[in-house]
Order: structure tokens, then sequence, then C-alpha cells
């Protein structure tokens, strides 16, 4: 009977821990209603395929002949009212074209699980497949607004393609795992120890693989600004920094800027030093 039980509660800890994984792999889809006319600009709904086959819904907003693409982070979508919005309303006031879109299982994009930045890259590439096809000649030049999962993504793209010219990477998880045990606290109130025992389930659900952030550093030579605040619970300073100081030995065009925000939210706190920064940095380098 004792043998029953320990069983029994082995296998309720197994269900809890695969509900968990497939709870931080499958996050809720947030659809908004506001468009970029609300912004004033005129706008195409535009679906592009990925290169693995699936559909991403986003907007294609024409302006500028150079084109900046904002990523949004993880549980987020275009339609996020504390960063996108804002970003994409600055980015077209400063005279860009705007290409946004939903990543994989966000939003209103096709997908079943999220990686979290692993094949959310192959969304960023195709997303720039698509505009290289249907507007090549806003395609000369290509910037990367990205925060958090994005901003992991825009690092990756930095290194992996040549399109693109220059990156902001707003509050990037570094040290995945430790990200990962910080958001279990964060976004469902779990202990941070129990992310080493669901992590083995969301890798079974998403076929995500193991990303080290700290390797991209070596191998970025394209100007690159990154944003940490001292207030984040997901992302420390620290790790932030530690990229920088790496990246900096073989990348004179990377830059660091600390701020007293929580996780992605130096712009909805600091928005005019923001604007200025990222403004700045655009002009100088896209």
């Amino acid at each position: 009977m004792i043998v029953g039980l320990i069983l029994a509660l082995f296998l309720l800890v197994l269900v809890f821990l695969a509900f968990v994984g497939y709870k931080m792999v499958k996050p809720p889809r947030f659809v908004g209603e506001w468009t970029p006319r609300e912004l004033g600009f005129d706008y195409d709904e535009v679906t592009i395929e990925t290169r693995d086959g699936l559909r991403l819904s986003g907007w294609w907003v024409p302006n500028g002949e150079k084109t900046v693409i904002p990523l949004h982070g993880y549980t987020r979508s275009r339609w996020d009212d504390v960063y996108m919005k804002q970003t994409m309303e600055f980015l077209l006031n400063e005279g860009y074209s705007v290409l946004v879109f939903d990543f994989r299982a966000h939003g209103k994009s096709e997908g079943k699980y999220t990686t979290v930045g692993d094949r959310e890259l192959i969304d960023v590439l195709s997303t720039i497949d698509w505009l290289e096809k249907n507007h090549p000649e806003k395609a000369g030049r290509i910037g990367l607004v990205g925060f958090s999962m994005g901003a992991v993504v825009t690092i990756r793209a930095l290194a992996e393609d040549e399109r693109v010219a220059c990156g902001v990477a707003d509050s990037p998880p570094i040290d995945l795992d430790r990200t990962g045990a910080r958001g279990l606290r964060y976004f469902a109130s779990l202990p941070e120890w129990l992310y080493h025992l669901v992590k083995p389930f969301t890798k079974l659900f998403s076929g995500a693989r193991e990303l080290n952030m700290l390797e991209y550093a070596d191998r970025i030579r394209k100007p690159l600004l990154l944003i940490a605040g001292e207030k984040d619970p997901l992302v420390k300073v620290e790790e932030v920094r530690e990229f920088y100081e790496r990246n900096k030995k073989v990348n004179p065009a990377v830059e660091l800027w600390v701020t007293d925000a929580p996780h992605v939210r130096t712009l909805k706190l600091h928005p005019e030093e923001w604007k200025v920064r990222v403004g700045d940095f655009l002009r100088k380098h896209l």
C-alpha cells in the first residue's frame, strides 16, 4: 500500500511538472484592437510564410526608405501597449517603414508552441525574406528593435543574417536558464528551483534547442545597443554587462545603457531619453 501511495504521488508530481512545462511553452495569445491607423498611418495586413511552413500575421506600414522591425517579447504580440505601440509610433514619426508581426504561437500567428528565442529566429529571417520579395526598395537597410525574447532574437539575427544592419536589444535574457527560473516565480509564483524539473518537459513539448547567448558575444561585429534595467526581476544587469564586456573585445560598435527600470519598462519610465538614445543609434547606424 505504501508503495502504491508513493507511486501515485510520483505520478501526480510528474503530471504537475508536465502541466507547468506545457503552460510555459503555450502562453495565452494576446490580441488587441488598435491598428497603425490610430497612429496616423495607413497599413496593410500581411501574412508571412516562414521557412518551416508557418503563417505569421503582421502589419506592413510603408513610410521611409529604411525599414525597422520591432520584435515583441514572450506572452505578448504586436498589440502590446507597454512598449510595442510606443515603439511603432516613434519609428514611424522618425521616418522609418515598419514591418511588425506576431512571433509563432503568439497573437494571430500560427504555431502551437513557443521556443522562446530558438525557432523565433526563423520568424525574423522569413520576415526579411518577405520584405525583400515584396518591397525590395525598402530592404536595403534593415534594423531590429527587440524586447526580452525579441531582444534574444535581435542578437542572434545580427550574428546570423548579413541583411540586418544594426539592432537594439532591450532587456535581453543572456542566461536563459536563470531567466527561465526567475520567470516561474514572476509569471506563476512558483519556486525558482522547480525550473530544472520543468525544463525537460518544455523541451519535450516545443522541441527547442539549448541556446548559449554568450557565444554570440564572440560573433557580433555590427552596431548593437543593449538596454538593461536595475529593477528587472527576470534579467540581471550583471548578465547583460558580461555579454557587453565580451562583445566589446571584438565589436567597437556595441553600447550598453543601464537604467533603473524593471523588465522592458525603460521606454515607459523614461520615454524621452529612450527615444533620444535609440533614435540617435538608428540614425548613426541605419
